[in-house]
């Protein structure tokens, strides 16, 4: 990644793992816009943005099931929080089936964030580690716990039949439970993570599938459907456009 962008993340807490996936910030630092694609990550972020063109907005991101591209202003600064589904149920306690690939504005003193919180980015994670341990659940419904485990576990690669059984827990309520609280069906948010769970794999210049695709033509539809290019293409990142991985690349 370029000079005049800066990113930068951190794991939570031991705690908070089933919640969050991480916390981060990134810097725009020039004097251009920054072209990127946001592609679907299975994620959902909280982020709080300044730029010299705009006022301080705070903002909460639903999932994503296609890639967009987005400007980022010059001189943008933003700190965020990517929460795990389970982190939007139980930690910012709401719904985004109405989020799907959208976004919505939050109160600008969401979680009683103030300007001081956000001086540099070891502050910000202090602050939003210290309202996440606060916000966590004393208990959360099991089953929901057990199918995100074995969700992630699998890279998304596990049926939902297959879910459903090791879980205890009808697919048809399943379903109702995705599509009501996150917009999308349990099917849909697997193919996500499977994509992601593919990236390390493309930024290592393997343009080939490892995981459970059902050929090399299932392949490059599924991550041309996700990032809008070929695996070739999205290896060849230029102009850092597709962020994710470019970091992957560094890591």
């Amino acid at each position: 990644m370029n000079n005049d962008f800066y990113y930068q993340f951190v794991i939570p807490e031991q705690s908070a793992i089933d919640f969050v996936e991480n916390i981060g910030m990134f810097h725009n630092q020039s004097d251009q816009p920054k072209e990127v694609v946001i592609m679907p990550d299975g994620r959902i972020d909280l982020f709080f943005m300044q730029s010299e063109s705009a006022t301080f907005d705070t903002i909460l991101i639903g999932l994503e099931t296609i890639p967009e591209q987005r400007n980022i202003p010059p001189h943008t600064l933003a700190f965020k929080i990517s929460f795990k589904p389970l982190g939007v149920e139980y930690i910012l306690k709401t719904e985004i089936g109405d989020l799907l690939n959208s976004s919505k504005k939050l109160p600008d003193n969401f979680w009683d964030f103030k300007k001081e919180d956000f001086k540099d980015f070891e502050t910000f994670k202090e602050k939003a580690s210290s309202k996440i341990n606060a916000l966590l659940p004393l208990q959360i419904d099991e089953k929901k716990r057990r199918l995100f485990k074995l969700v992630y576990a699998s890279n998304g690669e596990m049926s939902v039949q297959e879910l459903s059984e090791k879980t205890d827990w009808n697919s048809r309520q399943i379903n109702r439970y995705f599509n009501k609280q996150f917009g999308l069906s349990l099917s849909a948010f697997c193919k996500i993570l499977r994509f992601k769970a593919s990236l390390p794999h493309i930024a290592k210049g393997k343009l080939f599938p490892e995981l459970n695709f059902t050929d090399q033509n299932h392949f490059i539809k599924e991550i041309k459907k996700f990032s809008g290019v070929v695996p070739k293409e999205l290896l060849k990142n230029k102009g850092d456009r597709f962020i994710l991985l470019s970091v992957l690349k560094e890591q």
